[in-house]
């Protein structure tokens, strides 16, 4: 019980440092993550209005259509490289004990969940103050899937993490493909109960496609997704997960300081 507590107090500790690494005042890290969601969700509705495509939408508040969507990427893709570019076996942190890469990575985990889920928050109400009450039909079910696209982005950020110190410019260079593929590929712009079946095939490989849907599901009242699955995203992470531990795990037995210099 002792060590437990312990342990979590060091990630306690390492993920309020984590949040301050990005910007030194706390309060401004988290003003630019709003403006960045805010941001995205301003284009989004923008190209929406060009292209004609509001009556594709789900009936129900259009913001919060294309608020779901953006609150489910920005929570993956900032988890993803949180994780995959925490501090690794040769990090200078590592040489105090009892500190760990395992610390290291789950600080930047809920470093990352901390301020999409403060930002998601903030946002929310300004808009259900500010211009158009909003009414989730079930909180607990959309909350749910938000953390299925934190996890989710945690796995693959692991899998990033253990090949990284291998090959430093791959996994740099792939991990912002990802990131950027999923601006498209997570399905976002999409219902996939409207969806034709020829293009519904090249989405439905990625999890955080699932996630969006049926996070859709759980907020609006007039939907029920049929081409999507919650356990799918699961699945996968959980195979991801596996994977990065053990190339983690791997990558810590052989870690060299010459790495740093490679990186």
């Amino acid at each position: 019980m002792g060590g437990a507590i312990t342990i979590l107090t060091l990630i306690f500790h390492a993920a309020v440092r984590s949040i301050r690494r990005s910007h030194g005042n706390a309060v401004i890290g988290l003003l630019m993550n709003i403006f960045q969601t805010v941001m995205l969700v301003l284009v989004f509705y923008v190209m929406y209005a060009i292209l004609g495509l509001r009556g594709s939408a789900i009936r129900g508040d259009f913001m919060l259509y294309i608020m779901s969507g953006i609150f489910m990427y920005m929570t993956h893709v900032k988890t993803l490289g949180a994780v995959a570019g925490s501090e690794g076996p040769t990090s200078p942190m590592m040489k105090h004990a009892p500190m760990n890469t395992i610390i290291a990575i789950g600080a930047a985990a809920l470093g990352a969940l901390y301020i999409q889920v403060l930002s998601l928050t903030t946002v929310l109400y300004i808009y259900h103050v500010a211009f158009s009450p909003i009414t989730i039909p079930d909180p607990v079910g959309a909350f749910a899937m938000l953390l299925l696209a934190w996890f989710s982005g945690l796995a693959i950020g692991m899998v990033f993490l253990a090949i990284k110190p291998w090959f430093p410019g791959f996994t740099s260079i792939g991990s912002q493909i990802y990131i950027r593929a999923n601006m498209i590929a997570s399905g976002k712009m999409l219902v996939a109960n409207a969806t034709p079946s020829h293009i519904l095939v090249m989405f439905t490989w990625n999890p955080l496609f699932h996630i969006i849907d049926q996070a859709r599901g759980y907020l609006f009242l007039n939907y029920n997704p049929h081409y999507s699955s919650p356990t799918y995203p699961v699945y996968v992470a959980l195979a991801c997960l596996m994977i990065g531990l053990m190339g983690e795990f791997f990558t810590r037995q052989h870690a060299s300081l010459s790495w740093s210099a490679k990186r």
